[in-house]
């Protein structure tokens, strides 16, 4: 799982340092490996809307279970009735943001309380910015957001977007390499800029003098070397990440330049991992060389051109049995989706009729929802 460069390199287990695999595994929640092909046949997918150019998903304290958030890359925040199809605006950004490429909202979230939508936009000038705004009455007052995070980008793309709340009330930010080819400004290795990162903030409440303060276990808080802000680096795109509710690890997949897409996953206590971009592409050498310890991916594959990895979800809802405690992502490029068992890292294709993925959510109950620029917002059921 690490890559040898130089000094001798711990290893990161799952649960406990110095435990089998599979022991470990079975400690934190998942059984034996699973038959993956036994998954055949027995999803499907339900077209629950018909929204254009979803960006991400989200669900609210306090909503009822069918509703969730779907962020438009035009700057729109729909809000979803899961159950009835029944589509409203909760936010609009427009006039804030210009999608194109890979510009305009994307990311969405909520604090601990619902009190605050969170959202990660690019501005009129292509910046990212993170903003929070008040939220009540099943929409966000967007006149009165206040910015917690203002990052310069030096370059149209790699501009991340993921936005995710963890159980501590912490905000967690994914951030692109700050684009062009091959990192050319060095910033994914480069630990005082917050580009190639994922970072974690704690929002300050609204008039306190500072936006954010830094979560105390932080990997970097305090550091004077590192901006405490970062919890994970060497990552070129991570478009998409999540936290596996049961076990706490942390599934991120970053998009690769040319040839090798990426699924990482680290342990809850493992934050701090630098995942090696642009020393590495995937667990090929890329540019340059380190001796500080990077973490290989658990999952790789081929560019086919037009490829990015789309990271999801380990699945713990209760619909579909065969498929809890697996993880599903996606490829941009390809159709259908892929499984992961996160006991022995094999994969399989699920053979289904969607393409041009480009995220997933998870609704009160734990199911899974996927989104598509070609297919809207579908959610994954059991084949009848």
């Amino acid at each position: 799982m690490i890559r040898a460069l130089g000094p001798k390199l711990k290893v990161l287990s799952v649960c406990i340092l110095g435990t089998l695999l599979v022991a470990a595994l079975t400690a934190c929640g998942s059984s034996s490996p699973k038959a993956l092909s036994q998954l055949t046949g027995t999803i499907t997918l339900d077209k629950v809307a018909e929204i254009s150019k979803p960006t991400a998903f989200a669900i609210r304290t306090g909503d009822p279970d069918s509703i969730a958030y779907v962020a438009s890359q035009d700057g729109v925040v729909h809000r979803l009735d899961t159950a009835s199809g029944e589509v409203t605006t909760a936010a609009s950004f427009a006039s804030l943001t210009a999608a194109g490429g890979e510009r305009g909202l994307l990311g969405l979230a909520f604090s601990a309380s619902g009190e605050e939508m969170y959202a990660h936009y690019t501005n009129l000038d292509g910046d990212t910015t993170v903003v929070a705004a008040p939220f009540s009455d099943g929409v966000a007052d967007v006149a009165s957001a206040r910015t917690l995070l203002f990052v310069d980008q030096p370059f149209p793309n790699h501009n991340g977007g993921q936005l995710l709340v963890d159980e501590s009330g912490n905000l967690l930010i994914g951030l692109g390499d700050g684009g062009a080819a091959g990192d050319p400004l060095g910033n994914a290795q480069n630990r005082s800029s917050l580009l190639g990162k994922v970072l974690r903030i704690s929002p300050n409440p609204a008039g306190s003098s500072e936006p954010y303060s830094i979560p105390p276990d932080n990997p970097f808080a305090g550091s004077t070397t590192t901006a405490p802000e970062i919890a994970f680096l060497g990552l070129r795109n991570p478009w998409r990440f999540s936290i596996d509710s049961v076990t706490g690890d942390f599934w991120i997949g970053d998009v690769g330049q040319n040839n090798v897409e990426e699924i990482d996953r680290v342990e809850r206590t493992a934050m701090g991992a630098n995942f090696g971009w642009n020393v590495y592409e995937g667990s090929e050498p890329f540019k340059g060389s380190t001796a500080e310890e990077l973490t290989n991916p658990v999952h790789e594959w081929r560019n086919v051109g037009g490829s990015s990895a789309i990271g999801g979800f380990v699945y713990r809802g209760d619909a579909l049995a065969s498929l809890r405690g697996l993880y599903v992502f996606a490829d941009l490029a390809q159709p259908g989706l892929f499984v992961l068992d996160p006991i022995d890292n094999s994969v399989v294709t699920l053979d289904l009729p969607i393409d041009s993925v480009v995220g997933f959510g998870t609704d009160h109950s734990g199911e899974l929802y996927v989104m598509s620029y070609a297919n809207g917002v579908s959610r994954l059921v059991p084949r009848r």
